[in-house]
């Protein structure tokens, strides 16, 4: 048995999710006698984000408002993975309201949603 190293270049493909595994055919070590290669198989592992939280395909982000904006009823900026969005928060809204924005989590099929944690702070 030969250990060494080498690089790969590869492409991870969308909607990949914590703990999935990657299989490169024909990447691995060559067989016993001189036979095919075999397979590379890669787990994933996503690196935190300091402002998303990923539980599967769905995405989580904590969102501070206004007490009057929780209150009274607003219309905000929100991040997403795909740039920021207008969020209309409901009036008499609390802190921890959970709101879904569907189908803005990882891409996939079927793709995950996002979870806005509204986060009621004093200004």
């Amino acid at each position: 048995v030969e250990l060494g190293t080498r690089r790969l270049n590869l492409r991870i493909p969308p909607g990949v999710t914590d703990g999935q595994v990657i299989r490169l055919a024909g990447q691995g070590a060559p067989g016993v006698g001189g036979g095919a290669r075999g397979d590379l198989y890669l787990k994933v592992a996503l690196r935190p984000d300091p402002v998303f939280s990923v539980e599967g395909r769905d995405v989580s982000v904590s969102l501070p408002v206004a007490p009057w904006e929780a209150a009274l009823g607003a219309t905000v900026q929100a991040p997403t993975l795909g740039g920021p969005v207008e969020l209309r928060i409901p009036a008499g809204s609390d802190s921890g309201r959970r709101l879904r924005l569907r189908g803005r989590g990882l891409p996939g099929s079927p793709p995950g949603d996002q979870y806005v944690i509204l986060r009621v702070v004093l200004p």
